[in-house]
């Protein structure tokens, strides 16, 4: 029914391709239908993917229908029709046949396939020459190619076909196939703006990041520093042009637009990066000869977030290790290096926000670029691959300068923003979370308003209804009671400068520590939390630091309740500390969350 459907339209449109003008209104209603219909019989193909769904007839139907799909991919970039990528309807059919490649795929190419579909390609075979994988494949590609040259306006058509090209490169069989195909070699050489014009569009600059994403895989795929070379010399060219560009000149649209676009495709080769061999040849490819772009991009264009983002981004991907691929030797200083780019980075970006004027759009302009700093510093901080101690030793600022930058980009900002926008919030508590279990002296050292308001905000954070935010300022607020109990309330007195400042600020806020006791149980106790797990470890530390703010805390809940109900309610209190000792160690820590969920379980009962 449906090649019936097909066959006289497909024919029509054919022998449109060959005049030399047509009618438009006739041609978007022909490209309309045969954008339903491969629409149609991709949605058919799908069913391939369903279990118990592999009998022969129906690899056969499925060849009938592909066939007429890719004698229709012969037509649309062929005559007439090469001189329609504007519009819409022209669009529409090859998003359609895209997605009927993308069901393909999986369907009869993916590495699960590749052995279950031999009925579908003998019967290809006989309509269309097409007897295995490899040739499919090469006709997939040739789309893909074939879009990314002519479509230079259509942010939808790049983003898809980027997609699927992203999609075949990163399937470990597939991948390899792709590497035996010339066009692939082509685009992996030749990634320039004068192959791809796509790449010349700011509209779709961030489609750069998927396709460097894309071609990163199929270069680190072959393993080798010599064809990672020769394929960076397009971005070494790039590199080169701006090293050279005096200060002067570095204020102009050409180095605006240069530097976006090198982000982009820089971070996206970045993210391809999943070992630490790969991540080595890009690392020593950058450092140390071309880390200053970064520096002098970041310094002449602070005030232009079309700038600042991608480049931001970038470092916030070269900075993340990812399946441990910045592990580098005992003897090397590779780590301490990079994290010395990054404080330099972060001060010469955080120096100068602080003295442009707000805009009305104040996110884009500024907050989006603040998160993204502190993704970089809790990433860097986090990473494990950075021996901090190094820095206060042999007296470099480094460290100090990126905490304390990050601190005053933090303040900047009042908690209702912090809290009103998504991304902010998650940055903002990731790096608190980071700063509280590793960097905890830098936090007590602050004056005692500071860090009032920063203990605070984790208490915002705690009522909030992200369970991923809750636990990160759980962890927060752990380390900072379990640093209290070890060093005030287990010892003689305070020895240490950073217990000494804890003390002061506790003294001069005692109020602290019982207000977010109050809150988690609280929330334990009369919400729905699925973080219990994480919310029962500053509980537990807590209530060690003081017997009487928890004889306290008891009082309050109690006295809340029905009167009845207080023998009952007293005695899950009681039972809530059986068997836990005065001690952090992770058995009695487990003794108690085991308590805690009975004593939930038990309060709750009406």
């Amino acid at each position: 029914y449906i090649i019936n459907i097909v066959e006289p339209i497909l024919r029509t449109y054919t022998e449109r391709a060959q005049l030399q003008t047509s009618d438009n209104s006739e041609l978007f209603v022909l490209e309309s239908k045969l954008a339903w219909v491969v629409h149609i019989i991709a949605a058919i193909l799908k069913i391939k993917q369903c279990a118990g769904c592999s009998a022969d007839s129906q690899e056969v139907l499925d060849a009938e229908l592909s066939a007429r799909v890719l004698r229709l991919i012969n037509v649309t970039d062929s005559g007439l029709h090469c001189q329609r990528y504007g519009e819409l309807s022209k669009q529409r059919l090859d998003r359609a046949i895209l997605a009927f490649f993308q069901h393909f795929r999986k369907s009869y190419v993916g590495d699960q396939a590749m052995h279950s579909s031999k009925q579908l390609y003998a019967r290809l075979s006989e309509l269309l020459g097409l007897h295995d994988h490899l040739l499919l494949l090469n006709v997939i590609v040739g789309k893909i190619a074939t879009n990314l040259k002519c479509y230079t306006e259509s942010e939808e058509v790049i983003d898809h076909t980027l997609s699927l090209f992203l999609e075949l490169a990163s399937g470990y069989m597939t991948g390899k196939l792709l590497l035996k195909l010339e066009t692939v070699k082509f685009i992996v050489a030749h990634h320039t703006r004068e192959h791809f014009p796509f790449l010349e569009e700011y509209r779709c600059s961030r489609s750069r990041t998927t396709f460097y994403y894309t071609i990163g895989w199929l270069i680190f795929m072959e393993d080798s520093a010599v064809k990672f070379k020769s394929s960076m010399d397009p971005l070494l060219r790039v590199f080169i042009s701006l090293e050279s560009t005096p200060d002067a000149m570095f204020r102009t649209d050409t180095v605006k637009y240069a530097l976006i676009g090198l982000m982009r495709d820089l971070r996206g080769i970045a993210m391809a990066t999943n070992s630490r061999r790969t991540y080595g040849l890009l690392f020593d490819w950058l450092y140390p000869t071309h880390m200053p772009i970064l520096l002098k991009g970041i310094s002449h264009w602070a005030d232009t977030p079309e700038v600042t983002t991608p480049l931001l981004k970038f470092m916030a991907e070269f900075v993340l290790n990812k399946a441990q691929r910045l592990t580098f030797d005992s003897s090397s200083p590779n780590g301490i290096l990079l994290f010395r780019e990054v404080s330099k980075l972060l001060v010469a970006y955080g120096s100068r926000i602080f003295s442009l004027p707000n805009t009305s759009d104040i996110y884009a302009f500024k907050y989006k670029a603040i998160w993204i700093s502190l993704t970089i510093l809790s990433r860097a901080l986090s990473g494990n691959y950075v021996n901090f101690g190094v820095f206060e030793l042999y007296g470099d600022r480094a460290l100090a300068d990126a905490l304390d930058i990050a601190l005053k980009m933090t303040l900047s900002i009042p908690l209702a923003d912090i809290l009103a926008y998504r991304k902010l919030t998650r940055a903002y508590f990731a790096f608190l979370e980071v700063l509280f279990n590793s960097h905890i002296v830098f936090i007590l050292n602050l004056d005692t308003n500071t860090f009032m308001h920063i203990a605070g905000s984790l208490e915002s954070g705690l009522k909030g209804l992200d369970a991923n935010i809750s636990s990160q300022c759980a962890s927060a607020v752990d380390s900072l009671a379990a640093f209290y109990f070890y060093n005030i309330t287990m010892g003689e007195a305070p020895t240490s400068p950073a217990a000494v400042n804890l003390a002061r600020h506790i003294a001069e806020c005692p109020s602290l520590f019982p207000e977010i006791l109050k809150t988690l149980f609280e929330i334990v106790l009369f919400e729905d939390c699925g973080n219990q797990w994480s919310l029962s470890r500053p509980m537990l530390s807590l209530i060690l630091i003081s017997e009487q703010i928890f004889t306290d805390l008891k009082a309050r809940i109690l006295a809340a309740q029905p009167a009845d109900q207080h023998p009952r309610l007293s005695l899950c209190f009681d039972k809530l500390m059986a068997d836990v000792t005065r001690s952090l160690d992770s058995k009695n820590r487990d003794k108690f969350t085991q308590n805690l969920t009975i004593f939930r379980h038990d309060f709750r009962v009406k």
